[in-house]
């Protein structure tokens, strides 16, 4: 089982979007069953609220449901529960560190590596483009998956 965990500040457009996005590849793929996937946050903001409306019109465009889904706040035990924590943002990864305690085993990533850049992916909650955000989730989605199924096929 290869789990992977997505992290961003709030956990209510980015990271959920990755999470959304990432299930639907695999499901598409027909390796479901070989991945456990989930998001978290670096704060306490948004604990226990739905998706943001922008990241739910934009998955829901392309026909992915993320009903369900609440925020939670990255834990110390997550480190030791997944694969991979991969943020959206060199903040994030900084608070990611510091929240586990480093990374030892070299599992914490920033998503667009996997799609060859060192950008960040653009907080919508502050740009309000959900477009160029889902864009950019794809292509290191995409990535993160091409180099996770070379690796352990």
């Amino acid at each position: 089982m290869i789990k992977i965990l997505f992290i961003c500040h709030g956990n209510i457009c980015r990271s959920p979007m990755a999470e959304f996005v990432m299930k639907d590849m695999v499901k598409k793929a027909g390796l479901e069953s070989r991945f456990q996937i989930a998001s978290a946050a670096t704060s306490t903001e948004e604990t226990g609220n739905p998706v943001h409306r922008g990241t739910r019109e934009k998955l829901r465009q392309v026909g992915i449901s993320c009903a369900g889904k609440t925020a939670r706040q990255l834990t110390r035990s997550d480190y030791a529960a997944y694969d991979y924590l991969i943020g959206m943002d060199t903040w994030n990864i900084r608070n990611m560190h510091r929240m586990l305690g480093g990374d030892p085993d070299k599992k914490i990533y920033k998503l667009l590596e996997f799609a060859g850049s060192t950008q960040d992916v653009a907080d919508p909650w502050y740009t309000g483009d959900f477009e160029t955000t889902y864009r950019d989730v794809v292509a290191g989605c995409q990535g993160l998956l091409s180099k996770i199924m070379n690796h352990h096929s």
